[in-house]
C-alpha cells in the first residue's frame, strides 16, 4: 500500500492507494473519532460497495444518504436533502461523514461537512479516475449553481482518502476516459517525464494494469498534495491546477451540468489553452500535437461544442474564480512541464482559437 501525506499541520491527513482497502477496517477506525457514520453516495455506486462498506462499519452506528447520479446533481438541492438527513437522524458534530462516489459525492459531501453544526469530520472514498487524481485531495467542496460551476463551497480537508484500485473495475470506459484529463494535465503544466511516462503506458492504461494504474495515480495525487501544501486555498501556485478549467467550466455550464463529462470539458480547454500559447509564440506547435495526440489516444474532445462562440464562453468566463479585478486569467502551457498564469488575453487571440 502506497501512503502518501497531504501536510497542512494540524490539517493533515494521510492518502491511501492499494487495492482492496474496502476490507481494511481498520485504515477506517483510525480516522473516525466518534461512533456514528452517515456514508454518502449515488444510486449507481451504492449498489456496487454500500453493503461491503457497511460490514466493515460494523462496531459503529451506519446510515446513508443515496443520491441520484450525475453532475446535475451536486446542487444545493441535494445539499438540504443531506442536511435534512443529518438533522432528522439527530447527527451530532462527533459524526462522520464518508463520501462513497465519484467527484460529484467527494464535493457535495465534504461541503455538507463543513457547514453542519459548523463542521464536522469526514472521508473520502473516491471511486472515479477523476476523484481518485485530483478531486478527493485538496479540500475543494463545492455544488454548483445554474450560473456557474463549484461556486458554492468552501475549503475544507478530510480526515482520510482511501483510494481502492479496484474500484475503477466497475467504471464506464467513458468515466475512466473522462478522469484521463486530469491525469494529463499534472503532464503538461509541470512534469514532462510524468507526460512521457503516459505516452509510452497508454495500452496498459487502458488495459486496466494494476500495477501501472497504481503508479499512476500516485503520481498524480503527489504533485497535488505538494501544490496545496504550499497554497491550501489558492492564492498562487494552486491555480496551476486549473489548467484547462476556465474554459472546461463554461462548456459545462452553457451546454448543461452532464451532458459534457467534467473530464471532457477539461480535455477541450486544455488544447484550447495550448492554442492559445501557440498563438502567443510561447509553445511550440510540437508539443500541441503531442497534446492533442495523448489526449486523443483516451477518446476525448480537442474541439469546443458547435454551439459556443465568443459571446457563449464569455458569459461564464466572466464568473471565474481566478479572475481578479475583472480580469479574466487564463492558465497557459509555456512547454510540456511548464505553465504559468496569464492575464493579458484578448477578446481577438480568444476568438482566433475558437
Amino acid at each position: 500500500m502506497a501512503t502518501l501525506n497531504l501536510e497542512l499541520g494540524e490539517r493533515s491527513y494521510p492518502i491511501y492507494i492499494d487495492s482492496g482497502l474496502l476490507d481494511k477496517a481498520d485504515l477506517f477506525s483510525s480516522h473516525i473519532r466518534g461512533k456514528r457514520v452517515c456514508i454518502v453516495s449515488n444510486d449507481i455506486v451504492a449498489p456496487l460497495y454500500l453493503d461491503a462498506l457497511k460490514t466493515r462499519l460494523a462496531d459503529y452506528s451506519v446510515d446513508e444518504v443515496i443520491l441520484p447520479d450525475g453532475e446535475a446533481e451536486k446542487s444545493l438541492a441535494n445539499f438540504e436533502v443531506i442536511m435534512s438527513h443529518l438533522l432528522k437522524n439527530e447527527h451530532g458534530r462527533d459524526t462522520t461523514l464518508i463520501a462513497l462516489g465519484g467527484g460529484v459525492i467527494g464535493d457535495i459531501t465534504g461541503f455538507a461537512a463543513a457547514c453542519y453544526q459548523r463542521g464536522i469530520d469526514f472521508i473520502q472514498i473516491p471511486t472515479t479516475v477523476l476523484s481518485q487524481v485530483d478531486s478527493s485531495v485538496g479540500g475543494k467542496t463545492a455544488v454548483n449553481h445554474p450560473l456557474g460551476k463549484n461556486m458554492i463551497g468552501a475549503f475544507y480537508q478530510p480526515k482520510a482518502v482511501l483510494i481502492d484500485i479496484d474500484s475503477l473495475k466497475t467504471l464506464p470506459v467513458r468515466e475512466f476516459n473522462a478522469g484521463m484529463a486530469e491525469v494529463i494535465k499534472y503532464g503538461i503544466l509541470g512534469d514532462k517525464d510524468f507526460f512521457l511516462w503516459l505516452e509510452n503506458n497508454i495500452s496498459l492504461i487502458k488495459s486496466g494494469d494494476k500495477e501501472v494504474l497504481a503508479l499512476m495515480i500516485e503520481k498524480c495525487c503527489q504533485c497535488k498534495a505538494d501544490i496545496v501544501a504550499n497554497d491550501e486555498t489558492e492564492a498562487g501556485v494552486r491555480a496551476l491546477l486549473n489548467l484547462g478549467h476556465t474554459f472546461g467550466h463554461a462548456i459545462e455550464a452553457e451546454q448543461g451540468y452532464g451532458k459534457w463529462l467534467h473530464g471532457e470539458a477539461v480535455a477541450t480547454g486544455m488544447v484550447l489553452a495550448a492554442k492559445l500559447a501557440v498563438t502567443m509564440n510561447l509553445l511550440e506547435v510540437s508539443d500541441l500535437r503531442r497534446i492533442e495526440k495523448l489526449i486523443s489516444a483516451f477518446d476525448l474532445p480537442l474541439v469546443a461544442p458547435e454551439n459556443m462562440g465568443l459571446a457563449e464562453f464569455m458569459r461564464h468566463m466572466r464568473r471565474d474564480k481566478k479572475n481578479i479585478a475583472g480580469k479574466l486569467r487564463f492558465i497557459i502551457p509555456t512547454a510540456i512541464g511548464q505553465s504559468e498564469i496569464r492575464d493579458d488575453i484578448s477578446q481577438d487571440m480568444l476568438q482566433e482559437i475558437l
